[in-house]
């Protein structure tokens, strides 16, 4: 009994470190940002959608404040943010377009179409 009690403590403690984070999350391509201003899955496996339901609901309150503080509608506030987020996404990193579409960064003003051919430019530069 005190070698399971034990381990259980152990693997407990060991969680916070196999957590998904943004930042693995964002490199990994498993999400992206988006114009609305809140964070959007590109893969739809548990940890992912965990993080993004997390993310979003932290923003969102953050955003109602911001909004009351300055007496707008928490969409506005949003989709200021939302634009932020998307223009400061890092190379690699993947933001949607106004057409819905999923743009990778690839470096400071280059934004490539998954898919693409390399070399190309394929989007903004």
């Amino acid at each position: 009994m005190k070698w399971s009690a034990t381990l259980l403590l152990m693997w407990v403690m060991t969680q916070p470190v196999w957590a998904l984070t943004l930042d693995d999350a964002r490199q990994q391509g498993r999400v992206g940002e988006t114009l609305s201003g809140y964070l959007a899955a590109r893969q739809q496996d548990n940890d992912t959608l965990k993080l993004v339901k997390r993310i979003n609901a932290g923003r969102a309150a953050q955003y109602q404040r911001v909004a009351q503080q300055n007496n707008l509608a928490t969409s506005v506030v949003a989709a200021i943010a939302g634009q932020k987020l998307v223009s400061r996404a890092g190379p690699g990193e993947y933001v949607r377009g106004i057409n819905g579409q999923w743009l990778q960064k690839q470096g400071v003003f280059q934004i490539k179409k998954p898919g693409s051919q390399p070399g190309k430019h394929n989007g903004i530069k």
